[in-house]
């Protein structure tokens, strides 16, 4: 339903509705609907300036020689919006929401606690060998027998080529992947030697993306003769769609963009999660179907203790998620280190939560996510807020509104003010205007609408209260015919009662 009104706002135009879905009710920015349109799509198409510019700063995709990039650009509906989607990377480089995929890239471009590089023909790649083998059996057997214990790995052979190793490790790092026409079939053949089934068949999912589109029409000679020498059928070519409706547009780099839902590379990044694990918390949370393979070397460079408990965990993962464990990792602001007697590694003492808790905040870090029950999203929220980890505090915020009815509503909706959830705090005013004849009878809904009159600085009389205007909203929003015309207007009426009441008028 989210989805549905975002598309439709997007062709209105309508921008603050936009900014909620996006802000408040977590839609994904860059979602796809059955016609493989975009948010942005329409909102270029629309011509909607205003609303191109916002989608661009929060996020949206619009690489240029790309399908969805190319459909941008020639259906924008003014010159305006065509220099915005020119300026794309200026636009968007500094605010771009810091997501879990934007990490991972960050990783590999930056080399954060790298502890291997590929020279591959000249160029150098870091790596994390804890990565290359949670995502590859090929990678993980090889770090383990002949590149173990090194630092530099030499690749000499003569077809591997540099661009294609690196559209190979973009994969491998964020199940991403940006490649020129013309090193796509180096790029299939190191995915084959390296026995990455899931990039062949993205490969050939992409192909088919292209056929079904036509794009056929609109390549020239010389790449086909590359398709041809790839021993690729035309109907199953590795290249990126084209606009079949634009003439003369060619496409001259293949993307790869896993959809929102697909769950492989959390997965397996979760296994490095579940292999940190102290051997008397493995298999006890049901986190994974499947346990650590025997073997498996995930090469820690940190140990967290908690309770007695150990847990080898990455300095990569939890430097580059948490502002909190980069400050207590790399600027010397260590609670505790010392050496751990098994293995040397450094060892910090983590104060304030239990096992179980870190053991929520262990898979986040490395997967985005983790089961989490609303009886513990209270205790994993507090640390949450304390390892500056937002995105974990949003799923407990999900977590949490599985709580809402009557008697909890009020609590939850204190606790998604104290912690700064914005989305949750709506669902609750959304949940209390539904129930609000039922709740203007309950002291601690009068005592919430209290103290929310109290915290407006300077209040006048008519002033107005936020939980109140809110509730207020949600009340009127939901009308669509005459009958709910006479509930609103009953709704509304008991609140006003409650308000007068208690002496509060706005």
């Amino acid at each position: 339903m989210d989805t549905s009104d975002l598309f439709s706002s997007c062709r209105k135009g309508d921008v603050g509705r936009v900014r909620y879905l996006l802000e408040q009710r977590d839609v994904d920015v860059n979602v796809w609907d059955k016609w493989d349109s975009t948010p942005l799509y329409y909102a270029c198409l629309c011509g909607h300036e205003e609303l191109v510019l916002y989608l661009l700063a929060n996020g949206a995709h619009c690489e240029a020689n790309t399908f969805q990039g190319e459909r941008c650009f020639y259906g924008a509906a003014s010159d305006t919006i065509r220099r915005a989607l020119r300026d794309y990377k200026q636009v968007t480089a500094s605010c771009r929401r810091r997501d879990y995929y934007d990490f991972l890239q960050r990783l590999l471009d930056q080399g954060i606690h790298s502890d291997v590089v590929f020279v591959v023909h000249g160029k150098s790649f870091q790596a994390h060998r804890c990565i290359l083998g949670a995502r590859s059996t090929y990678f993980a057997n090889m770090l383990d027998t002949k590149w173990k214990g090194k630092s530099i790995v030499v690749l000499r052979h003569p077809l591997i080529n540099p661009v294609a190793f690196g559209a190979l490790l973009q994969y491998l790092y964020t199940g991403c992947l940006d490649i020129s026409v013309e090193h796509i079939s180096d790029c299939e053949r190191l995915a084959k030697q390296c026995q990455l089934l899931d990039l062949l068949n993205d490969l050939e999912a992409k192909c088919k993306e292209v056929s079904e589109f036509g794009a056929f029409r609109l390549w020239g000679p010389g790449l086909w003769a590359g398709i041809h020498r790839a021993n690729l059928a035309p109907s199953s070519c590795t290249l990126s769609s084209a606009v079949a409706s634009k003439p003369g547009t060619y496409m001259k780099v293949l993307s790869i963009r896993p959809p929102p839902e697909d769950p492989r590379l959390r997965e397996d990044l979760a296994l490095l999660a579940h292999c940190a694990l102290p051997p008397e918390l493995q298999g006890d949370l049901g986190e994974l179907p499947f346990p650590c393979p025997d073997g498996f070397n995930i090469c820690p460079d940190v140990c967290f203790q908690v309770e007695g408990c150990s847990f080898l965990c990455h300095k990569a993962f939890f430097c580059g998620r948490s502002d909190y464990f980069r400050a207590l990792l790399d600027d010397h602001f260590q609670e505790n280190e010392g050496l751990e007697a098994s293995g040397g590694l450094p060892a910090v003492t983590l104060h304030g939560l239990s096992p179980d808790i870190f053991t929520h905040v262990l898979y986040y870090i490395y997967s985005d996510h983790t089961e989490l029950s609303p009886e513990v999203a209270y205790d994993v929220l507090s640390m949450a807020d304390m390892y500056l980890l937002p995105g974990l505090k949003r799923l407990c915020g999900r977590s949490l509104a599985q709580l809402l009815d009557e008697d909890s509503v009020v609590g939850v909706w204190r606790v998604a003010k104290l912690f700064r959830l914005a989305r949750l705090e709506d669902q609750c005013t959304e949940y209390m205007a539904k129930v609000i004849e039922k709740l203007v009878e309950r002291e601690d809904f009068e005592e919430a609408v209290r103290e929310e009159a109290a915290t407006v600085a300077a209040r006048q009389e008519q002033d107005s209260i936020p939980l109140v205007d809110d509730i207020r909203f949600h009340i009127t929003s939901r009308v669509q015919t005459y009958s709910n015309i006479e509930e609103m207007q009953q709704q509304l009426r008991v609140l006003e009662d409650l308000l007068v009441s208690i002496g509060l008028d706005c």
